[in-house]
C-alpha cells in the first residue's frame, strides 16, 4: 500500500486536533474541567487515548490551546495587536475606538465566554489553571493598555485619569464574568452587551 502524502497526513493531524478540541471543550463547559478526564476527551473524539497523550501531552495543554484558538477565533498563528481590527480601532477618534472594542470584545467573548468560566471555576481549586486564569487576565489588560494609551496620546482620556487606571476600568468593563452574567443569566444579546459595554467605556473614560 503507498504510504499517504506527507499534505494528506498534516491535513488529516489537523483534522484529528480540531476534532480533539471540540469534544474537549464541549465536555470542559458541560461538566467542568475537573470532572473531564482524558479518557473521556478521547471517548468523545473517537481517538485512542494514547493519541490523545501524544498530541497534547496534559489536560491543561489542551485548555491552553482551547483558550488561544476560541480568544483568536481561528489558529493562525497571529496576536491579538496584530489583528486588523485593532489597527482599525486604533486609528478611529476616541468614542469610536471605545465601541469598535465594546464590539470586537462581545464578539470574542460569544466564543470564549464559556471557556473561560470553566477556567475562572476552576482555578479555585487547581493552582495550574490559577495560574492560566492569572496569565488571561494579564493579557487582556495588556491589550486594553494599548488602547487606553493610544487616549492618552490623543488627550481623551477624561483628567486624572491616566492610561493604566483606565486600562484597570476597562477591564473590569469588559470582563468575561461581566458578558457572562447579563447575557447567560439576564438574557441581554451580544449587540446589546456591546452598546452598553461601549457607551459605558465613554462615560467612564473619556473627558
Amino acid at each position: 500500500m503507498t504510504p499517504p502524502k506527507p499534505g494528506v497526513r498534516a491535513a488529516k493531524a489537523a483534522q484529528t486536533r480540531a476534532r480533539m478540541l471540540a469534544a474537549a471543550r464541549e465536555l470542559f463547559t458541560e461538566r467542568g474541567y475537573a470532572a473531564t478526564s482524558m479518557q473521556a476527551i478521547a471517548a468523545q473524539a473517537g481517538v485512542a487515548v494514547q493519541t490523545l497523550y501524544f498530541t497534547f501531552e496534559t489536560k491543561r495543554a489542551i485548555l491552553k490551546e482551547l483558550l488561544d484558538v476560541e480568544v483568536a477565533g481561528d489558529d493562525a498563528p497571529i496576536a491579538t495587536l496584530d489583528r486588523p481590527w485593532v489597527a482599525e480601532s486604533l486609528a478611529a477618534p476616541p468614542p469610536e475606538l471605545l465601541r469598535l472594542l465594546a464590539e470586537a470584545t462581545a464578539d470574542i467573548h460569544a466564543h470564549v465566554a464559556p471557556l473561560l468560566e470553566v477556567v475562572r471555576s476552576a482555578a479555585a481549586t487547581d493552582p495550574q489553571i490559577a495560574e492560566l486564569w492569572s496569565t488571561n487576565i494579564t493579557q487582556r489588560h495588556t491589550v486594553l493598555a494599548v488602547f487606553t494609551g493610544a487616549l492618552a496620546a490623543k488627550s481623551a482620556l477624561r483628567p486624572g485619569l491616566n492610561a493604566l487606571r483606565a486600562a484597570d476600568m476597562a477591564l473590569a468593563v469588559l470582563a468575561p464574568e461581566t458578558y457572562h452574567l447579563l447575557t447567560r443569566h439576564r438574557g441581554w444579546n451580544g449587540r446589546a452587551w456591546a452598546d452598553w459595554a461601549g457607551e459605558t467605556l465613554i462615560d467612564t473614560l473619556l473627558a
